[in-house]
């Protein structure tokens, strides 16, 4: 079982290529054997799950199911079961997992049965988990012409949680659907041509050969998603692969199997356009001739297509836009020929910084034109582009910078000041770590030299409520304590129990906290790892601050026993996920760092 284990954990041939060919630091494959625990939490809470298959000519096609949360929902170990309303005459994944057969009867593939993978997504919370496994059984029963409801238990093999980066929020409702074919040939309709133009996100499946699959998504600003050719002899779309997790599962499987299907869905009006097609992964020079200031990009020759009218079982109601979304990038045979610009755009100018210790700063920001600007609250993040400063061109290969490689620069950090304190909301700080390129330049740069950058607005909502009489928790790793810093003067803090993680090496910044907030020292139990730091000045005035202090990593014990009515966490993926799982079956509002 290890060895199994094991090699479904590994990057495969072409996961290791695309690395390799985009100089990827090594990083351990973060995929998780089975169905872990924070998958299964966040697939009861999706919404929507798009899943992907094989068709008999090995050609991926993926579809959309879904309209409330728990219609999917695990079974028993690593098994899942989804029931939703569909369009059993027109979509190509229920057609070919199930056929035409609306009977109601059990259809069990023979052998391990067809692959699948899906994504769970709520595009409200902007939360995901990607999912890969294998059909065990299913069912369609038809209710209405071309209606019907499907049940599918698949076995799930893999899971791995996703990046939001470029996700708009989106408010998801059933809807019965009323499918209508519009269309199966080539070239695409005008009504198809246009939905591809307001899209701001779409669903793609792709395979490693017949060994495995992943649906992922893509988004991005309305209109992402380019047409390069549409006629008698080809349809060709393409679109830019903007900076995310560096993962490139989905590139990986393009490389060694160059097909993708691509759904775009309408949110509005339930059409829906289903696309199979040949890939070609384009880098550096090749990308940047085809579609402007891009690095990395895909293209999609079609070869087979379903534009389905009205066949979706959801609309979806639109929220706030996602910061980090880039300006479009237009082809270079286009007439634009560049990129979009924003004459909105609002700068943010440095007056202030202060480093606490050598890997922490405190950096306050005047916003030039606060008029235009969405006036922030505590809770939420700001969203800066440094792409100004940073960005030194088109470079294929950076071998003194790596991770530089297809970055956009554009970075979000919580707030952690609020408007009382400061000037007014023409002001804001944040306190951050100095762990990659964009923090790097803001630590070494000197508030007297002018810096001005993008600001791309304002967002999130990781509100910390308190009713009257009620205990909250919080659960913080590092710099995770800024969101509760920008609300500290909205909560009780007799009633407030923080659960703090820190390196030893950070003690001081600790120090500055308590000396800002003294009263939050009271409600503090630090948790301190690192080499000797009861040995250090910065130890030794800790003790003194009447904050609880433990030289030791936080565990399941420590807060089990809590009976807080609320609890909130801000941490990094690995403090997240353990914390997640000794929790199970409270509920945790927390902040992703995933960003």
């Amino acid at each position: 079982m290890a060895a199994i284990i094991e090699a479904e954990t590994q990057w495969h041939k072409g996961e290791e290529e695309m690395q390799e060919w985009l100089r990827v630091p090594h990083l351990d494959n973060p995929t998780t054997p089975g169905l872990a625990g924070y998958a299964a939490r966040q697939l009861i809470s999706s919404p929507l799950v798009a899943l992907g298959t094989l068709d008999s000519e090995d050609r991926p096609w993926t579809t959309i199911w879904g309209g409330e949360a728990g219609f999917s929902q695990p079974v028993a170990q690593s098994i899942i079961g989804m029931k939703a309303t569909v369009d059993r005459t027109f979509d190509p994944v229920l057609r070919i997992l199930l056929g035409e057969k609306a009977d109601g009867e059990v259809v069990r593939p023979e052998g391990p049965g067809k692959m699948v993978s899906g994504l769970g997504i709520d595009l409200e919370s902007r939360n995901r988990v990607k999912l890969a496994g294998r059909m065990i059984a299913g069912a369609l029963s038809a209710t209405e012409p071309d209606i019907g409801d499907v049940q599918l238990v698949v076995k799930i093999e893999q899971s791995l949680g996703n990046c939001p980066k470029y996700l708009n929020k989106k408010h998801i409702i059933p809807h019965l659907p009323h499918p209508t074919l519009v269309s199966d040939t080539l070239p695409l309709p005008k009504a198809a041509l246009d939905l591809i133009e307001k899209s701001d996100l779409f669903f793609i499946s792709s395979s490693n050969h017949k060994l495995d699959m992943d649906t992922n998504h893509r988004g991005g600003p309305q209109g992402f998603v380019r047409v390069l050719s549409n006629d008698e002899s080809s349809v060709t779309i393409v679109y830019p692969e903007y900076s995310g997790n560096r993962l490139y599962q989905t590139l990986g499987n393009l490389r060694t199997t160059p097909r993708a299907g691509i759904t775009f869905p309408d949110f509005d009006t339930g059409d829906v356009l289903y696309l199979t097609g040949t890939t070609e992964v384009l880098a550096g020079k090749d990308a940047s001739d085809l579609i402007a200031h891009t690095n990395l990009a895909v293209k999609i020759r079609v070869d087979a297509v379903r534009f389905i009218s009205e066949g979706l079982g959801f609309r979806g109601q639109e929220g706030e836009r996602s910061p980090y979304n880039p300006p479009v990038r237009f082809l270079s045979s286009e007439s634009k020929n560049a990129v979009a610009k924003n004459n909105k755009q609002v700068m943010a100018k440095l007056i202030d910084k202060k480093l606490i210790t050598p890997t922490i700063g405190r950096f306050r920001f005047h916003i030039a034109d606060p008029e235009k600007a969405s006036k922030w609250k505590p809770g939420q993040y700001v969203a800066l582009s440094f792409e100004d400063e940073l960005d030194i061109g088109y470079s294929h290969m950076r071998d003194d910078d790596p991770k530089s490689l297809n970055d956009d620069f554009l970075r979000t950090f919580t707030v952690s000041s609020r408007q009382d304190v400061l000037d007014g909301h023409d002001q804001f700080e944040i306190t951050i770590r100095r762990v990659g390129p964009v923090t790097d330049f803001l630590f070494r740069h000197n508030v007297r030299s002018e810096l001005r950058v993008p600001l791309q607005g304002f967002g999130g909502e990781f509100f910390i409520q308190q009713g009257e009489g009620e205990k909250v928790s919080f659960i913080a790793g590092g710099v995770g304590i800024t969101p509760l810093l920008a609300q500290i003067y909205d909560l009780d803090l007799k009633r407030l129990n923080f659960y703090w993680t820190l390196r030893a090496n950070d003690l001081g910044f600790a120090n500055e906290i308590f000396e800002r907030i003294p009263e939050l020292a009271e409600s503090t139990k630090l948790f301190v790892t690192g080499k000797k730091p009861e040995m250090t000045d910065a130890w030794k005035k800790l003790t003194l601050s009447g904050a609880t202090l433990e030289r030791r990593r936080l565990n399941k014990d420590d807060i089990t026993g809590d009976t807080a009515d609320r609890w909130y966490m801000c941490a990094g993926p690995s403090l997240k996920n353990s914390v997640l799982g000794w929790m199970s079956g409270k509920t945790v509002t927390y902040e992703d760092f995933n960003y």
